[in-house]
């Protein structure tokens, strides 16, 4: 398909610059604190010093999927003790997960340090995925979702804004610390975004996946970061249930289900926490295959079959929300 005859792709900001205004006009009901950086920036606390919550952290993933996605809080039969599962879905899984979700973007200043997801990271997109996707967007707003415990200098927000070409003033950063409940859930709700980068390490065409659903239990938050880090993967390595539809030979989508779940990593069994203390902290140290949902199903969209590999594993689910 040449660029002429493809079809136009969505503007992520654009789609999510709603869902951003809905939730600063109900930050009270939802536990938020917004305010404004001197320099103009609208900061919306999710659970630094504002308690926030699970209907925040909810609302604020869909903003990470840039208006393609919805995340749904559903019951679930799969383990014993943790019955509430986040269901994802979305009308275009690669752009929302890959081009918007994705915590792909490096912030740093001074002694801050943070990684970006959501819509801003297709304005500025420097990240060698976006050549690969064909994508960048364009738009007036911008909005960032920021996993970390501080607020960010204002020499780093004038910087984001530029980057993103937006003004100061246009630029929204959502703070969801991963210890707290909001930031939990924005978290776990990646478990989706998990699979389609996997299935893009595996050099799987993106282009050809077409579909997807997901679900991963819901852990408590943690009172450190160290350990809500272990929790939010474990939901996902232990827990997550992927469904993929994709075009092409079948052959190649029951490849793609054989190599997606996280029980073909050698560091699979342990929880994230005891795999990242055995590193010794070093996380570039830990299989990158590791970062995978548990159990896969692939359907070749060819021939309707399906494909499923991998499972659930309670007892390390246990170990690591307990």
């Amino acid at each position: 398909m040449d660029d002429q005859s493809r079809p136009a792709r969505p503007s992520v900001s654009t789609l999510a610059e709603p869902l951003v205004e809905r939730l600063v006009e109900r930050a009270a009901i939802l536990r938020l604190d917004v305010t404004r950086s001197a320099n103009g920036a609208r900061i919306v606390d999710a659970g630094i010093h504002a308690r926030g919550g699970i209907e925040a952290g909810r609302l604020i993933a869909e903003i990470c999927l840039g208006g393609l996605g919805t995340v749904d809080i559903v019951p679930t039969g799969h383990f014993t003790r943790w019955g509430t599962s986040l269901s994802v879905r979305t009308v275009d899984p690669v752009t929302a997960c890959l081009a918007s979700q994705y915590a792909g973007w490096s912030l740093a200043q001074g002694d801050f340090f943070a990684l970006g997801s959501g819509p801003g990271r297709a304005l500025h997109a420097k990240e060698e995925l976006y050549a690969e996707l064909g994508y960048r967007d364009h738009a007036a707003s911008a909005v960032l979702v920021l996993e970390v415990d501080a607020f960010p200098p204002e020499i780093l927000i004038d910087r984001i804004a530029e980057l993103c070409g937006v003004a100061t003033d246009r630029l929204t950063l959502i703070l969801t610390p991963t210890r707290s409940l909001a930031g939990t859930v924005q978290v776990v709700a990646r478990v989706l975004e998990v699979a389609l980068h996997k299935a893009h390490a595996l050099h799987f065409p993106l282009e050809r996946i077409v579909d997807g659903l997901a679900s991963a239990p819901l852990p408590p938050p943690a009172p450190d970061f160290i350990t809500a880090m272990g929790r939010t993967n474990d939901a996902s390595l232990y827990g997550g249930d992927v469904h993929l539809f994709v075009e092409g030979p079948e052959e190649e989508a029951a490849a793609l289900a054989a190599g997606l779940p996280s029980s073909t990593s050698r560091d699979y069994g342990r929880t994230f926490g005891e795999i990242f203390t055995a590193y010794k902290g070093d996380f570039y140290a830990m299989d990158p295959m590791l970062f995978s949902p548990a159990r896969v199903t692939v359907t070749a969209l060819s021939t309707g079959r399906s494909f499923t590999h991998g499972g659930f594993d309670e007892a390390v689910l246990d170990r690591s929300f307990a």
